[in-house]
């Protein structure tokens, strides 16, 4: 176990939505939360790096620093997210090795699975096929991440372990028009569908694909108990081992909102991976399960939007 009592955790990331989540938990322990802007510290240079951590000496740090964003964000920026990604990364494992951090946790994402994987997706089935095309870039990305931790545990003996989550959403999601995944998207047409008096609401692709989705205060929880009780070099699954089709979460989310027009599915629009639903017996045996329902997840979420909406928060304007 890594007792986290008098600990300094440096959350690499902060201000994203689960760096902002995972701020959230730490309150609830008695550590100390590190933090840094990206005025200060430009996570992609590696001298402000090693800087940074050399001066703060952190006992732990939470790797949910990012570049994130939907099927069209990953096709139309593919540079920039396998770039922005391998050296953020890159810089923060080695300068972690360098400084003797004890417990370092990197967090990847479920699209580092082959786009058939067998469903639902082991942990085993990493590097097994052929990656979805449209995230790619961000995957492979993510997969190099896994394998740093791993060679540094190797070579070096750290303690650096990886979480692998599902489909994540809630509080400090990006709603943005063109960036956002699948659920922040939705809640953003439907709100201004109903404000707009819309009949119809559009929705890329056929409406088939599966997903799972993990409420962001879940993962949160579950990298807490992972940076307690989890030491080892395999990464693990986080989600929720349930999943849905889009055109069922589109209705989820009419439902919570009270809408009343209709779905269109754009077939020409791509749908990305078949199905993406994680095994988590792994993580589960270890004795940690997700609490929250999606009905419940959504509702809140789209509660926070209204609210950030109104305080200025995200902007409602075309972006």
């Amino acid at each position: 176990m890594f007792d986290l009592h008098g600990r300094r955790v440096w959350v690499a990331g902060h201000r994203g939505m689960v760096g902002s989540a995972v701020v959230r938990r730490l309150a609830r322990e008695r550590c100390s939360v590190l933090t840094v802007e990206r005025s200060a510290v430009d996570l992609r240079r590696q001298s402000d790096v090693e800087t940074w951590i050399a001066e703060t000496r952190p006992d732990a740090i939470i790797l949910a620093a990012a570049k994130v964003g939907g099927i069209h964000a990953n096709d139309t920026h593919p540079a920039e997210f396998i770039y922005d990604n391998l050296v953020i990364e890159t810089n923060i494992i080695h300068a972690a090795w360098r400084s003797g951090v004890g417990k370092l946790l990197f967090l990847g994402s479920s699209c580092i699975y082959p786009k058939f994987a067998p469903q639902p997706m082991t942990e085993d089935a990493l590097l097994t096929g052929p990656l979805e095309p449209t995230n790619q870039w961000y995957a492979i990305a993510k997969i190099a991440g896994i394998k740093l931790c791993q060679a540094y545990r190797r070579q070096y003996g750290c303690d650096f372990i990886s979480a692998m989550p599902t489909n994540l959403y809630g509080p400090g999601d990006n709603f943005s028009r063109t960036s956002s995944h699948v659920l922040p998207a939705l809640i953003r047409k439907v709100h201004e569908a109903v404000e707009h008096g819309q009949e119809t609401v559009e929705v890329w692709g056929t409406g088939r694909p599966r997903r799972e989705f993990l409420h962001v205060d879940d993962l949160a929880d579950a990298l807490v108990f992972m940076l307690r009780h989890y030491s080892g070099e395999e990464h693990l699954n986080v989600g929720t081992g349930t999943d849905v089709s889009i055109a069922e979460l589109a209705q989820t989310v009419a439902d919570v909102i009270g809408y009343r027009g209709r779905f269109s599915f754009d077939a020409s629009m791509p749908d990305g991976t078949p199905r993406k639903l994680m095994d988590v017996g792994r993580l589960a045996g270890l004795g940690w399960r997700a609490r929250m329902d999606l009905r419940t997840g959504i509702a809140q979420t789209c509660d926070w939007y209204r609210t950030a909406l109104n305080q200025g928060l995200v902007r409602a304007a075309a972006e």
